[in-house]
């Protein structure tokens, strides 16, 4: 493997330059800039499996809006491949934008002002309006390939803000290794997962019920659907018994009275049991229909009998299969009810009936079937108001319907235990950070109800990499699909001809057709591991970096870019896809309300950027743990710009102390033999090895604390406390030891803080040390067996103490102490008596008296010298 340290830490003059006024502004914009031209983050090629650390990274969408969410999930990413590159690891860190799916179709179409339509043939020198028309009806009808061409062209814009964000934030990404999800490598790779899991049985095509969304006229998978309350009522009306009888149901939906296939009660209610395996008959339709007995059936739900409708939820579909029910839709894939009355209906007043519903949509078909039960005085009692909760897709505005038509799936389980065992145990290669999110996963697969419908009829994606055969009457062979060689993709059926075809034989008898749908984006999206790695292209790269070492990703989408991504990996590669899962909260408002674009609510990333620096957003975000919902917390960020100021000034100070390289121990610590400095060498030991271990478990938030509290004692306890020993005030000997320990602190201190403030702590590395604190080594605990770690700690509460009079005095710090006494039990006691010659020329003070008394430290007997003059209140 090539040497992933370049250059070397140690300076090549041993001299540093410190500035006089260290400050934090501008240092994003010249480190960046640096960074990018030495290659600091660069991943080398050169290398073996076991020296990589790959990163899974989730591709933004790069069409959307940015949003402090980013800053917080991206950081903590960063903070665990910083600290594995500085660990020893050869990080394969990369950056995808997600431009495939609904988000970009949409911003392409309305900043163009063009619609993709794949029948439409690709004209190599199109170019858009200079500005789009104001009515969609106008827009230019354009091929799907110029389509993608407007897509890449217009997402290297937005692409270039998400970039300079993410720059600026100091993510340690190497920006050579990034892709598009609707580039061509990206597409190619997706149809050649696809027609691998087709090759395999693992993907197949039915005609079927399926989810489907009337405003974007496309099926919806499951893991795209979202409950919302809606307001409705239950109408009642009477079914007929052969012998009159009326038989009730209760139902939300009455418009879908036409689709009735039977009715259906629990097994156990014994109102319907002498009804189970008779004819009833419908209202104004006057078709017969079945009881059946269901155990899914709800005694205590309405009347206690169901409408079984094909189809009006899911649960009708889980009646219709099991039942064995026919089939009898009336909805049509734009939302309304089909013009011709279905061949089930076949009494005159039914028929004329169903022409008074016949092209409305489903909302005025209800109001229009409602208006003949009334009319016909059938409807027994008013309507009951509810709130229910009803299938929505996530990113759409209507409720849901249930249509069938003939779709694209990939097996996931849902209809099979075997794999989704299987898939469960794929769960279990993986480590949850924090583990209680794997739960998540399980249940999800658990609550499955079927397989992953991955086709959707939209223009714009990577197209379905399939044409099927014509006959002679120009009808489509499904069952003998024509398939590309690997060679050939990516392909467009829409616009390419399929194999052993000429282009004349499109939709002819004797030739092809091509599927016109596209794949669903996460079927892409869960490939991106296989996208990145160069899986099918660049099998020495992936064999380097595959399976990963890291996914992080939000928890909302375990359900869909976690999950699916299982089942890909599961099916192609047969493992896991990754080793660890780093699963990040959301971000909160004040209110502690998930801060989303459609509440209005989002905080742009740039302003506070500009208001309190990278590092202080960093710090922000690396306070949370994995997993924790945080609240977007102002007051936090100052708190990080405060520590990283204080970090330059405290450098500054020690460096000016007369600390350089040549003081840092790493071996013998023989030079140090003061005992407060090797207090507090072991103190920092201490720190070293409890912030390699939170790292080590992925619990970056307490390396991060661990190290804070530790540089807070550091500047504001020893370095006010050895002042006059680091000016020679107490002799060479003790000079070189304080030194030692102040050098030997700083360069531990730096390495610590930099995956958190990689700003600040590059900055303060180029004043004394060469190259980049990002490749030097993490730090290893420097071992002082004879250290007391907690001396420090009693002796600046001392000096604390001591202080305290001077201030209840009302006189300087600097005036001299004529006498005190520090009373401490014997432990104490000892410590003080060790650090007595620190603390007295800390304090100014001519005699201290070390006393040994049970209870808290405490000073007394504070005797001042007189004050040159008063300190006012």
């Amino acid at each position: 493997m090539a040497e992933n340290t370049p250059g070397t830490d140690t300076p090549a003059t041993p001299a540093s330059s410190v500035p006089d006024k260290p400050a934090l502004e501008g240092l994003e914009a010249s480190l960046t800039r640096r960074w990018i031209e030495e290659g600091t983050y660069k991943f080398d090629r050169e290398t073996t499996r076991g020296q990589v650390y790959s990163i899974d990274t989730p591709p933004p969408t790069a069409s959307g809006s940015l949003h402090v969410g980013h800053m917080f999930s991206y950081t903590q990413t960063d903070v665990l491949a910083r600290f594995q590159r500085m660990n020893g690891k050869n990080v394969f860190y990369p950056m995808g934008w997600d431009d495939n799916g609904l988000p970009t179709e949409r911003r392409v179409q309305n900043y163009y002002g063009v619609r993709c339509d794949p029948k439409i043939q690709y004209d190599a020198g199109y170019r858009p309006p200079a500005s789009p028309a104001k009515n969609q009806r106008d827009f230019d009808v354009v091929s799907r390939r110029n389509f993608i061409e407007l897509c890449e062209e217009l997402a290297v814009e937005d692409e270039k803000v998400f970039e300079n964000l993410f720059q600026t934030l100091g993510l340690s990404v190497d920006w050579d290794l990034t892709y598009r999800t609707i580039d061509g490598h990206s597409r190619a790779v997706s149809q050649r997962g696809f027609l691998e899991n087709l090759a395999a049985g693992d993907a197949y095509m039915a005609e079927a019920p399926t989810l489907w969304d009337v405003t974007f006229r496309t099926a919806v998978a499951q893991a795209e659907l979202e409950d919302r309350e809606v307001a409705g009522a239950y109408y009642r009306y009477p079914f007929f018994a052969e012998d009159g009888t009326k038989v009730y149901i209760e139902t939300t939906r009455p418009e879908l009275l036409a689709a009735c296939a039977a009715l259906v009660a629990n097994p156990d209610d014994e109102r319907y049991q002498p009804l189970f395996g008779k004819k009833v008959t419908s209202p104004l339709f006057g078709v017969e229909v079945e009881v059946r007995a269901h155990p899914l059936a709800k005694a205590d739900k309405g009347s206690g009998i169901a409408m079984v409708c094909t189809f009006g939820d899911l649960t009708d579909v889980t009646w219709w299969r099991e039942l064995q029910l026919p089939t009898r839709a009336i909805v049509g894939r734009d939302g309304r009810i089909i013009g011709d009355a279905p061949g089930w209906i076949t009494t005159e007043e039914g028929r004329e009936n169903y022409a008074k519903i016949a092209g409305k949509t489903v909302f005025s078909a209800k109001e229009a079937v409602v208006e003949l039960l009334a009319a016909a005085q059938l409807l027994d009692g008013e309507p009951k108001k509810i709130m229910h909760p009803v299938n929505f897709f996530e990113k759409g505005d209507k409720p849901l319907e249930v249509v069938s038509s003939r779709q694209w799936y990939i097996r996931n389980g849902g209809r099979d235990g075997d794999r989704r065992e299987r898939l469960i145990n794929r769960g279990r290669e993986i480590e949850f950070h924090p583990a209680f999110m794997r739960s998540r996963y399980d249940n999800w697969i658990s609550g499955l109800n079927g397989d992953w419908l991955v086709s959707r009829q939209r223009f714009f994606g990577v197209p379905v990499p399939v044409w099927y055969p014509l006959d002679a009457d120009a009808n489509p062979d499904y069952d003998h699909p024509i398939l590309p060689t690997s060679g050939m993709l990516p392909v467009d059926p829409a616009a390419d001809a399929a194999p052993g075809y000429a282009e004349e034989q499109r939709n002819a008898p004797g030739g092809f057709i091509g599927d016109a749908d596209v794949l669903d984006t996460w079927a892409t999206s869960s490939l991106t591991p296989q996208i990145v790695g160069g899986w099918s292209v660049d099998d020495d790269l992936f064999a380097k970096v595959y399976p990963f070492d890291l996914r992080p990703q939000a928890h909302d989408i375990i359900r869909t870019w976690l999950f699916s991504s299982a089942v890909r990996a599961d099916a192609l590669q047969g493992g896991a896809p990754w080793k660890h899962a780093a699963i990040s909260g959301w971000i909160l408002d004040p209110d502690r309300k998930k801060m989303s674009k459609s509440k209005g609510n989002v905080v742009v990333p740039t302003d506070v950027l500009n208001d309190f620096g990278a590092d202080a957003v960093r710090y922000w975000a690396a306070s949370a743990k994995l997993g924790a919902d945080t609240a977007y917390e102002i007051a936090q960020m100052k708190i990080g710009r405060r520590l990283a100021i204080k970090l330059l000034n405290a450098s500054k100070f020690v460096l000016n102390l007369g600390a350089t390289d040549a003081n840092v121990l790493t071996g013998a610590t023989d030079v140090a033999t003061n005992p407060l400095d090797r207090a507090l060498l072991a103190q920092l030991a201490d720190v070293v090895r409890q912030s390699t271990a939170a790292f080590e478990k992925y619990d970056y938030a307490k390396a991060l604390q661990t190290t804070e509290s530790f540089f807070w004692h550091f500047t504001d306890d020893y370095v006010e406390l050895i002042k006059d020993r680091a000016y020679g005030a107490a002799g060479g000997a003790e000079q070189a030891s304080v030194l030692a320990a102040l050098a030997t602190t700083l360069d531990s201190l730096l390495r610590l803080f930099a995956p958190f403030l990689p700003f600040a702590t590059e900055e303060v590395w180029g004043w004394w040390r060469a190259a980049s604190v990002h490749r030097a080594p993490w730090p290893t605990a420097v071992e002082v067996n004879d250290g007391d770690v907690t001396m420090l700690a009693t002796v600046g509460d001392a000096l604390g103490g001591i202080r305290k009079a001077k201030s209840e005095a009302k006189v300087k710090q600097r005036t001299q102490v004529l006498s005190a006494t520090v009373t401490a039990d014997a432990s104490k006691a000892m410590q003080l008596r060790a650090g007595i010659g620190d603390l007295k020329a800390a304090a100014n003070a001519l005699e201290l008296t070390v006393a040994e008394g049970a209870g808290e430290l405490t000073v007394s007997d504070v005797v001042l010298a007189p004050a040159e003059e008063p300190v006012q209140a």
